[in-house]
């Protein structure tokens, strides 16, 4: 196989002098350290300089608008999905240049759907870099004493939650209902995107209004039901799984540590009859879910980028990004691989490099150890797999600030929550949301 600089060194040959910025939000004192060594590898492999810039994510927008006005932004920048169209279609982003990095390192290895998101005019708005998904967590041992099937359909987990709610000992599901908080949101836009429920339709035109967002929020309505009384955001569902007091509930990757007992701050009970690590082995995963209306499912991703400025040097920066996602991938992956996924899973030469080396990084926050010391390859190509159909409402279509909007007003919580309270029926609750999102533009 070749190496990095075999592979790149006719692209940087004239260019040894070239120094580039490169801005991150991967801002903490370990993290910085590992891209500063990253950035030491690739200076040494073809003797480019790169000034590594952190930058706060809440003043990312902000910096990267005044750096654009005085032509004087960065060559590379690491960036969450939301400011990829928008950077794009306001001239800040090189798709050309990102384009060109993606096939050449061959656009087969890269997940579809962290490219379905920055797809524009044609092009890709910036090149993938991590990203995670959210998991539908849920007790497989349980599951398997009632012979019910995985919680991989709206179908399948309102039989499970038939069949295995038994409060205050087992409740059925821990969902989101605390409409003060973005959890609560991110559990609904996740079942509503594995029902084909979007924000807004290819033409802008918002779209809640539907026979099958009426089916979501009837869905969710049962699993609420399901759950214990209160507003409940993700302490609680957290909680409840880890004392063994909930059959599913859905949480982001970043509760793997403290369940497989590598994180004190939220120890799982060892007391009898259980032992240390009991939860972690009787708990599988699940990343995409099918709702009635939608029988090739979808879930929800948060996924980031590196994006190639216009004012870049082309070549220099290309370079800097493929070595980023080949030689320095799995040392950018190691600075938090519980939540930074591989969306690249290999080389065209061998296609599980990525997902093999991520699997054997270590996780935790008091201890560590790989993932692959306490879930099997299967598994773990399951967790990363989401990425394959993980989206996010209103992205693909440019609508990231309006979903921004939707978020800091909670105007869906709110709606959502009143009709769980039996407010108002799901065809009244999505008609006013529609009505609501409308008046956010």
């Amino acid at each position: 196989m070749r190496t990095f600089i075999t592979a790149v060194l006719a692209l940087v040959l004239g260019a040894a002098s070239a120094q580039l910025t490169f801005w991150t939000t991967e801002e903490q004192a370990e993290r910085m350290a590992i891209q500063q060594r990253i950035a030491a590898d690739f200076e040494a492999a073809t003797g480019i300089s790169v000034v590594v810039v952190p930058v706060t994510e809440s003043q990312l927008a902000e910096r990267m608008t005044a750096a654009f006005a005085a032509a004087d932004l960065p060559d590379v920048v690491f960036h969450p999905v939301n400011y990829a169209v928008t950077w794009a279609d306001a001239g800040i982003l090189d798709t050309a240049a990102a384009t060109e990095v993606i096939d050449d390192l061959g656009i087969d290895t890269f997940s579809g759907g962290a490219l379905q998101m920055v797809e524009f005019a044609g092009e890709y708005t910036s090149v993938p870099a991590d990203g995670w998904t959210q998991l539908l967590l849920y007790r497989a041992d349980l599951f398997e004493e009632a012979g019910l099937e995985s919680p991989t359909t709206f179908e399948a987990i309102l039989a499970a939650v038939e069949a295995l709610h038994d409060p205050p000992n087992m409740f059925g599901f821990v969902a989101a209902t605390d409409p003060s908080q973005d959890y609560m949101m991110q559990v609904f836009e996740h079942f509503a995107l594995a029902n084909d429920v979007h924000l807004v339709d290819d033409e802008g035109n918002i779209t809640l209004d539907t026979p099958e967002m009426v089916e979501t929020l009837e869905f969710y309505r049962e699993l609420a039901a399901a759950s214990p009384p209160g507003n409940l955001y993700w302490m609680h569902s957290r909680e409840l799984y880890q004392d063994g007091s909930a059959a599913m509930i859905v949480w982001s990757p970043f509760i793997i540590p403290s369940l497989v007992g590598l994180r004190d701050e939220f120890p799982v009970p060892a007391d009898d009859p259980h032992y240390s690590g009991w939860l972690a082995e009787q708990t599988e995963f699940v990343t995409s879910v099918a709702g009635p209306s939608n029988p090739d499912g979808a879930g929800w991703a948060q996924l980031q980028y590196f994006g190639i400025t216009v004012d870049a040097d082309i070549d220099a920066a290309q370079a800097f990004v493929r070595y980023l996602l080949t030689d320095g991938y799995l040392d950018w992956l190691s600075m938090a691989p519980q939540g930074k996924f591989p969306v690249r899973a290999g080389t065209q030469d061998d296609p599980e490099r990525f997902t093999a080396g991520w699997a054997g990084l270590e996780i935790g926050v008091d201890r560590f150890a790989p993932l692959s010391d306490f879930y099997d390859q299967e598994v773990i190509d399951q967790i990363v797999g989401g990425l394959e159909t993980g989206s996010r409402w209103g992205f693909a279509q440019d609508e990231g600030a309006l979903l921004g909007s939707v978020y800091a007003t909670q105007v869906i919580n709110d709606l959502l929550r009143s009709f769980i309270d039996g407010e108002r029926t799901a065809q009244e609750t999505a008609r006013e949301m529609q009505a609501r999102v409308e008046g956010l533009r």
